[in-house]
């Protein structure tokens, strides 16, 4: 009978030392877990797209029906002040569409996110835009996505590394689901979120975008979004695209601009949060008298001009152009939550559509491509433009119109348009705030593994701190047991921070006893000393230890000496960190 038990209970304990070993070597093996997270990751994030889009087409048809009413301009004001309101007062979370808190995360927190924010931004995009704000679905599903990666990647205890590959796999599969585009959310992932192609990240990037696109093809179709016939593109349409480039990055160049100045407007006037959402909701309600496609995401819009059946004139689309850039600007800048992809298709599409019928009012006796090869075209233009992403553009919009037919004017008109918004911008849309704090650090360069490290992580806390009025003979009994060259000179009375004494000062008394109990510090120590603050940027500090041609410098908090900072240290730090970020 004992003899039964112990056997039981030996086989249980090797069973669990075999389940021990298996788990351990799965863990190990890099790859392989980051593959199955991902896919996981991507299907997770790719039903929370679903969600939204479900969400947004249902809110927008049951509206519809009071759109026919005089007071319809407040609908989308009502969708606004009920978003900020459950952002700012519910989940605690600020305004905005998210994807540079993303970046944000990536670059200075670990892919760190916080579990709200997997159907915060979800719930407050359903309700800016499915009541008619002027946004996209994208930023939402990025946020939400990256989060579920995040959270995912914590419930398993994953190291930072895992954590971000995580997290750019859920924004992979979120846009791969919503766009039914796996091609573009692999490409957004890694040019936009992450910075950087790396091996060991793309492969789980591509899992989860197949994974987020087949989660939706198979709850919803594989449906290309706004299909379309094939276009016979000649010499002159593709030479007619470079007009077409320059006038998307004009209107990039725009909506960019006018969408920051709006949201310093308002932050500035309308200090309040849920009034200044309320009364931007009802600007765009105010447009959408006038111009109704301005509403909600505009797709149908888009599929009129691609199949060419946009019926109005030359004059109503140039407004369009710019009723639906003021739209945006308002419904972002003042606090309502969404994205700017898809009012960039809308206003890719009308720029492209205006520009073919100025080329055919200006050379009517041309054989032009139709005017929806322009529209397809133009949204290309328009989304490299403001996001500063070349492939991010051309593969959206393969992947959404089948428009593998005109990929050379595709492919031109991206590369322009990006060329021409990065000279006349320093950053995209997304990066520019980042940019202007001083966050914007690709993973693996100094800026980023400096920013990583802190003063306070490298201090030297073994010095021997003298006063000025100590002899030359104290000092020298103070030199024999310690085992540095620099000593840091405080007052006695007040402790304050003088100045510094280093070996070499004293050198030519040594051999002169005399001088022992005639000579105090404060006649050799030095008082112009460089030194630094607790929360002095490294990459500054070691720029000044270059410039000076120092090897330490003394670290001084109001006056008070904190501790050494030495450049041997420094980068004995900075070596360990960076192999922390780029150890694959």
């Amino acid at each position: 009978m004992l003899d039964g038990q112990k056997g039981k209970t030996l086989k249980k304990i090797d069973g669990s030392w075999r389940f021990s070993v298996k788990w351990t070597s799965f863990r190990l093996d890099d790859r392989l877990l980051l593959i199955l997270m991902g896919m996981l990751v991507g299907l997770s994030s790719g039903l929370a797209a679903l969600a939204l889009n479900r969400a947004l087409v249902g809110v927008f048809s049951f509206l519809q029906v009071l759109r026919q009413y005089w007071w319809a301009f407040a609908l989308p004001a009502a969708g606004a002040l009920l978003s900020a309101i459950f952002l700012e007062k519910i989940v605690k979370e600020g305004a905005g569409h998210g994807v540079p808190d993303v970046i944000e995360s990536v670059l200075r927190h670990g892919g760190r996110l916080r579990l709200r924010s997997t159907f915060s931004r979800l719930v407050s995009a359903c309700l800016t835009i499915g009541s008619g704000g002027s946004a996209g679905p994208e930023a939402p599903v990025v946020t939400s996505g990256a989060a579920i990666g995040s959270n995912i990647a914590r419930l398993f205890a994953l190291n930072e590394r895992q954590r971000i590959t995580l997290v750019s796999c859920g924004v992979a599969g979120a846009i791969a689901s919503i766009f039914n585009a796996p091609i573009a959310g692999m490409i957004f992932a890694v040019e936009v979120i992450l910075g950087e192609w790396s091996a060991l990240n793309i492969i789980p990037i591509a899992f989860a975008a197949v994974a987020g696109t087949e989660i939706s093809r198979r709850l919803q179709g594989n449906r290309i979004v706004f299909a379309h016939q094939a276009f016979e593109i000649g010499f002159a349409d593709i030479l007619a695209c470079i007009g077409l480039a320059v006038l998307t990055a004009v209107m990039s160049i725009l909506l960019t601009r006018l969408l920051r100045n709006l949201h310093h407007l308002t932050n500035r006037t309308v200090p309040t949060l849920w009034l200044r959402a309320a009364l931007g909701g009802a600007a765009v309600g105010g447009i959408a008298v006038l111009f109704p496609d301005v509403l909600g995401e505009g797709y149908h819009a888009i599929e009129g001009m691609i199949a060419g059946k946009y019926s109005k004139g030359i004059a109503v689309v140039g407004m369009m152009v710019l009723a639906k850039i003021l739209a945006t600007s308002l419904t972002i800048g003042s606090g309502g939550s969404g994205g700017i992809f898809a009012p960039c298709l809308v206003v890719g599409s009308f720029t492209g559509l205006l520009w073919h019928r100025l080329l055919v009012y200006i050379w009517p006796t041309t054989t032009w491509v139709g005017e929806g090869c322009f529209a397809l075209i133009g949204m290309a233009g328009m989304i490299s433009g403001i996001l500063q992403a070349p492939l991010t553009g051309i593969f959206l919009i393969v992947d959404i119109t089948g428009g593998y037919d005109v990929i050379l004017p595709l492919i031109l008109v991206s590369a322009v348009s990006t060329a021409l918004c990065r000279y006349l911008e320093p950053a995209s849309f997304y990066l520019r705030d980042l940019i202007e704090k001083g966050w914007f650090l690709l993973p693996g360069t100094d800026g980023r593994v400096l920013a990583d490290l802190r003063v306070d992580e490298l201090l030297e806390k073994d010095c021997i701190i003298v006063h000025q009025n100590m002899l030359l003979r104290e000092f020298i009994q103070i030199v024999k047991r310690s085992h540095r060259n620099h000593f840091p000179v405080e007052d006695a009375l007040s402790g304050h921070f003088l100045g510094m004494v280093h070996l070499d000062d004293i050198r030519p008394f040594l051999f002169d006893t005399i001088m022992y109990d005639t000579v105090i510090l404060d006649q050799v120590m030095h008082r112009e000393v460089e030194t630094a603050q607790p929360n002095d940027n490294l990459a500054a500090i070691l720029q000044k230890m270059d410039d000076k041609h120092l090897f330490s410098m003394p670290v001084i908090q109001d006056g008070r000496f904190l501790g050494m900072l030495s450049k041997a240290t420094l980068l004995d730090q900075y070596r360990k960190e960076l192999r922390v970020q780029t150890d694959h």
